[in-house]
C-alpha cells in the first residue's frame, strides 16, 4: 500500500473540526496563546469522561501540550469556516494576531481560549500521551464542557475539503 493510497483512502472519512487551543505560560510576559486546527478528536469514554486528540510530533502544539496538560477544544460550526482555515496554515502570521481577531472568550478550567459562538466548548486535562507514527495522541480528561446557545450546523472535513451537512 501507497502512502498516497492511504492518504486517499482517510481522505474519505468526514470529520468534525475543531479548533484546539492552549495558553503557553512561559511565553512572553503575559504568556501567549497558541492555537491549531484539528479534525483528529473524538470521543472516548463516558466514564470518565474522556477525549482522545492526534497532533503532529514537533508541532508547535505538540511541544506545548507536553509542557501544558491543559487545553481546550472549540467545535466549529460550517460559518467559523475562515477560522478553521487560518489555524490550519503553514508558515501563518503568529497566532497573537490570529486570537486578536478571533472572539473568544477563555475557560475556567483551563485558561485556554474557547471560541464564541462554537457548538460546543470542551476544557481538557491530558492524562497519556502515546506515540503513533508521526503524531502524538493524548488522552485527556473532559474537566467541563459548555454548550453555547447557538444554533448551526458542524463544520465537516471532506476529500481534503471543508464542507457542511446538506
Amino acid at each position: 500500500m501507497s502512502e498516497e493510497h492511504f492518504r486517499a483512502a482517510m481522505a474519505r472519512l468526514a470529520g468534525g473540526v475543531v479548533l484546539v487551543a492552549a495558553h503557553d505560560p512561559d511565553e512572553g510576559p503575559r504568556g501567549e496563546d497558541v492555537g491549531m486546527t484539528a479534525t483528529a478528536f473524538v470521543s472516548v469514554s463516558l466514564d470518565p469522561p474522556l477525549v482522545l486528540l492526534s497532533v503532529r510530533t514537533g508541532s508547535r502544539m505538540e511541544e506545548l501540550l507536553e509542557r501544558q496538560p491543559l487545553w481546550a477544544a472549540s467545535l466549529l460550526t460550517d460559518a467559523q469556516r475562515q477560522v478553521a482555515g487560518r489555524f490550519a496554515m503553514k508558515g501563518r502570521l503568529s497566532d497573537r494576531l490570529l486570537f486578536r481577531e478571533l472572539p473568544h472568550g477563555r475557560g475556567e478550567r483551563t485558561g485556554a481560549p474557547l471560541v464564541d459562538d462554537s457548538l460546543a466548548q470542551v476544557e481538557c486535562r491530558t492524562e497519556q500521551r502515546v506515540a503513533a507514527g508521526d503524531h502524538t495522541l493524548l488522552v485527556a480528561r473532559v474537566l467541563g464542557v459548555a454548550l453555547p446557545a447557538v444554533e448551526g450546523r458542524p463544520l465537516l472535513y471532506f476529500q481534503g475539503r471543508y464542507r457542511t451537512l446538506g
